[in-house]
């Protein structure tokens, strides 16, 4: 009896000196985005810094094609953008904000991922010129069809 409780003793506290690192380890590997692009876009950019302000922790893949990758991560061409990005077995093309994807993780919904299509003025990372457009950001649904996610209106 006298061992059982010296075991459940040193089991507890192995499991509050690790539970910190645990936390840390899962917060990191929900924040972690891969991102692939052309490194010629200064959009792109644009958009990888506004996630890391927001506390993502961005990989970025320049050197493949940007239609294999579209292609392999199921984007259809209906949705493109300039960059696609995965996250928690989602695809996210082009510039949505992370309030969607935070949506979209939290929700967990049956679906491909998001898409920002073309590039609104005024999204994240893609400033422009001319006035903000307000656009939306579509769910990509298993089957390739999409609707509506969120829509928004940028500030000018």
């Amino acid at each position: 009896m006298k061992r059982y409780f010296f075991r459940l003793i040193g089991g507890l506290m192995l499991g509050a000196a690790l539970s910190p690192a645990i936390a840390v380890a899962g917060t990191v590997a929900k924040n972690a985005i891969e991102v692939y692009r052309d490194p010629s876009c200064k959009c792109c950019g644009g958009w990888i810094a506004y996630l890391r302000e927001h506390g993502y922790t961005v990989t970025v893949h320049e050197d493949q094609p940007m239609t294999a990758v579209k292609t392999r991560l199921g984007v259809p061409a209906a949705v493109a953008s300039c960059h696609t990005a995965s996250i928690g077995g989602y695809v996210i093309e082009g510039h949505v904000p992370v309030e969607d994807i935070r949506r979209l993780l939290a929700e967990h919904p049956d679906a491909r991922g998001l898409a920002a299509p073309g590039m609104p003025i005024g999204s994240p990372g893609m400033p422009g010129t001319g006035s903000p457009q307000r656009y939306a950001v579509v769910l990509i649904d298993r089957d390739g069809s999409s609707r509506v996610f969120a829509t928004h209106v940028p500030k000018a």
